[in-house]
C-alpha cells in the first residue's frame, strides 16, 4: 500500500513539474511574473485531466512536503517550480497572431461584452483554439459563451498582442472586433429592466395638503435640534410665575 502511495506521489510531482516549470499554457494556466500559481488554479486544470479528477490539495501538499519538495516552492496556497523553461515576456516583440482567436465568458457578461468589448484589471487570455477556450471559461461558468477575435481589426483599433506559449494576452478587445451569438431579445429586454431600475430615482416623499419638511438648519431655536433646553429657562419661569402672583 505504501509503496502504490509513493508512486502516485511520483506521477503527482512530475505533473506538477510539467505544469508550472515547462508548460502552463498547455493546461491553459498563465502563472504571474514571478511564476506563481494559486493552488485553485492548479487544482481545477488538474481535474480536466482525465483520470486525475482525484486530486486534492491535500495530495498537493504532500507532493511539496515530499522527496521532491526542493523542487517547488510554496507559500500559503500559491506555487511555483524552481526551474522555470517559460518566459512571460509582456515588453517583448509583436508576436505573429492567428487571424482568429476565442475567449469564454459568463454567460451573464455576454450582452454587456457585445455592447462594450472585452476589458479585464489583469490580462485577458485567448487562445486560437476554441476548445481550451472554452475549458477555460468552463473554470468560471458551466455554461459559457465563447467569442471570436477578429485580430486584423483588432490591431486596426491599436490593441497589442503579447504570446504565452500557445496563449494571447492582451489588455481590451473593443466591441467591433467580437463576433459571437446574438443576444436573445429576451435577455435584452432583461438587461435594459435591470438599467432602468438602477438609474431611477428614488420616490418623491408623499406629503398631505398643508404639511411641510423642517429643515434642521433652518429651525430658529437651535437649541432644540439636541433635545435641550436653553440655559436659564428655570429661571425666567420662576420670574413668570411671580410676576403673576
Amino acid at each position: 500500500m505504501k509503496k502504490k502511495t509513493q508512486i502516485r506521489i511520483n506521477d503527482l510531482s512530475r505533473f506538477l513539474l510539467y505544469m508550472l516549470g515547462h508548460r502552463p499554457d498547455e493546461f491553459g494556466l498563465v502563472p504571474d511574473k514571478e511564476g506563481w500559481l494559486s493552488f485553485r488554479e492548479i487544482l481545477r486544470a488538474w481535474h480536466e485531466e482525465p483520470g486525475w479528477g482525484y486530486v486534492r490539495e491535500i495530495h498537493l501538499r504532500e507532493v511539496l512536503t515530499g522527496k521532491d519538495r526542493e523542487l517547488f516552492e510554496w507559500e500559503g496556497k500559491r506555487v511555483r517550480a524552481e526551474e522555470r523553461r517559460w518566459r512571460l515576456d509582456l515588453c517583448g516583440p509583436k508576436p505573429v497572431v492567428p487571424k482568429i482567436l476565442f475567449s469564454g465568458l459568463r454567460k451573464r457578461a455576454h450582452p454587456h461584452v457585445m455592447e462594450k468589448g472585452l476589458t479585464s484589471t489583469g490580462s485577458l487570455v485567448l487562445s486560437p483554439d476554441s476548445a481550451m477556450a472554452l475549458r477555460m471559461a468552463q473554470r468560471r461558468d458551466q455554461d459559457p459563451v465563447v467569442l471570436k477575435i477578429a485580430t486584423a481589426l483588432a490591431h486596426e483599433e491599436g490593441v497589442v498582442f503579447h504570446s504565452f506559449g500557445e496563449l494571447f494576452l492582451t489588455d481590451c478587445i473593443p466591441a467591433r472586433c467580437i463576433v459571437g451569438p446574438p443576444v436573445t431579445e429576451e435577455v435584452r429586454q432583461a438587461l435594459e429592466a435591470a438599467r432602468a431600475k438602477k438609474e431611477k430615482p428614488p420616490p418623491a416623499a408623499d406629503f398631505t395638503p398643508g404639511s411641510f419638511v423642517l429643515e434642521a438648519g433652518r429651525d430658529p431655536d437651535r437649541s432644540r435640534q439636541k433635545g435641550r433646553k436653553e440655559r436659564g429657562w428655570k429661571e425666567r419661569a420662576r420670574k413668570v410665575r411671580r410676576e403673576k402672583g
